[in-house]
């Protein structure tokens, strides 16, 4: 796609408006499925301001602000398909803009191809609210941390609602998870320092409770959007619950700590890097390190006459 002279928050919005048949065609079934997720690579207007490329994110319900697994992948991307001149070896920065604002990738290159792992740091990280008390629907009072680290969150531990996010079934999660974030959207206002089009709650992140730090890592999974749920550790979620334990002094800053996703398995890292402001929020730049991986190429056809052409979706 390119944009011609809108920023990308302006084109978020527009190709909401007159192309979301595009997104619905591509993320839904049968071309996608319930836990679809894509980027779509801008040039033009939109990635001007140095960027190598600018990136709008699509899921089942609409449009992300960030994505930090999608970040990983559109790093090594761009280096191997030729949106980046000459890249440097070991690593070569990738310039990117986000939803949300600017992001930089560190991505390896042996001088043919891109690896793994690859890292990122993304916009200020901040604490928006702690130990918050939300009545949550079949739950009652729970207690929450929102975090924003390019889209906000509210964190609780699974066990405030009776689950364990390692061992309690994935339906039983995202239903709580869901509740959660239904409830906190009703009964706490979200301010953005710079942009009220990113002032949502994205989701709820269920996590294991341990955010003191420690050499072990700690798990969690992420409900976003309409009941989907990430197959990653969450990269954006990484970033903001970094934030909040930093805000709340359980780690300091270039302390690692490893996130597990509860659905895959899989592993990111984080630590805060840097101490800075955000509008009146204190913040931190987050490093998050993880791994991307090609899986194919695929061409999508859409015949005009296909009753279905637009896609269709089951929950």
């Amino acid at each position: 796609a390119a944009a011609a002279g809108l920023s990308l928050l302006s084109l978020r919005r527009e190709v909401a408006a007159t192309q979301d048949h595009v997104r619905r065609a591509l993320v839904h079934e049968p071309r996608g499925h319930a836990g679809m997720y894509g980027a779509v690579v801008v040039r033009g207007g939109a990635a001007a301001a140095g960027a190598h490329l600018a990136a709008l994110f699509l899921h089942g319900a609409g449009y992300s602000a960030m994505c930090g697994h999608a970040v990983l992948a559109l790093g090594r991307f761009a280096l191997d398909y030729g949106l980046v001149a000459a890249p440097s070896r070991p690593e070569t920065t990738v310039r990117l803009r986000c939803p949300c604002g600017p992001v930089t990738a560190f991505v390896p290159w042996d001088g043919r191809c891109s690896g793994n792992p690859v890292r990122f740091h993304s916009v200020p990280a901040f604490a928006a609210a702690t130990d918050l008390a939300v009545d949550v629907p079949g739950h009652g009072k729970v207690v929450v941390d929102i975090g924003y680290g390019g889209t906000f969150y509210a964190f609780l531990s699974a066990e405030q609602l009776g689950l364990d996010v390692c061992s309690s079934k994935t339906r039983d999660l995202v239903s709580a998870a869901s509740a959660v974030t239904e409830a906190v959207k009703k009964q706490f206002k979200l301010h953005h320092p710079e942009s009220e089009d990113l002032a949502f709650l994205y989701g709820t992140i269920l996590t294991d409770g341990k955010d003191a730090f420690s050499e072990e890592p700690t798990t969690n999974i992420c409900v976003f959007a309409d009941e989907q749920v990430d197959r990653s550790p969450t990269g954006s979620g990484v970033t903001a619950r970094i934030a909040l334990q930093y805000h709340k002094g359980l780690i300091q800053l270039n302390q690692t700590r490893t996130f597990r996703s509860s659905t895959t398995g899989s592993l990111f890292t984080g630590k805060a890097v840097q101490a800075t402001k955000f509008g009146k929020y204190n913040a931190v730049v987050v490093e998050v390190s993880g791994e991307a991986f090609y899986t194919g190429t695929a061409t999508f056809t859409v015949e005009e006459e296909d009753p279905l052409k637009y896609g269709f979706f089951f929950k």
